[in-house]
């Protein structure tokens, strides 16, 4: 299993959020590009099969959602193709699991992604 670990204290996407959609947009092509640089630099070999789950860090216990992370999930998935990791995010491809908050006592919130 490789993780690639994001700069971010939290997904930059929600699905609770109101934007404008050109301000979505540009936060969609921004994770699929930190993606793509990620996997390409964690030397994740091309595959005929990938499981993918997103992982948030957080340093406390404040209720949280785990739906809301999916809009960031996917621009992730769509990155690991643009990377050739898979040839498509569909479930032939890709198996994505349900995202998970983890609460860890660490020096930042993160966001993470596991690939297998």
């Amino acid at each position: 299993m490789k993780v690639l670990t994001f700069p971010w204290p939290r997904p930059l996407l929600s699905a609770n959020d109101r934007m404008h959609w050109a301000e979505k947009a540009r936060l969609t092509k921004l994770i699929r590009t930190m993606t793509t640089m990620l996997a390409r630099s964690a030397d994740i070999p091309a595959t005929g099969h990938v499981t993918v789950r997103l992982v948030w860090v957080v340093r406390d216990n404040r209720r949280r959602d785990t739906d809301n992370t999916y809009p960031t999930f996917k621009a992730m998935c769509d990155g690991l193709v643009d990377a050739g990791i898979v040839p498509d995010d569909t479930p032939e491809f890709m198996t994505k699991l349900a995202p998970v908050i983890r609460l860890e006592d660490a020096r930042k919130a993160r966001v993470e992604l596991e690939v297998t």
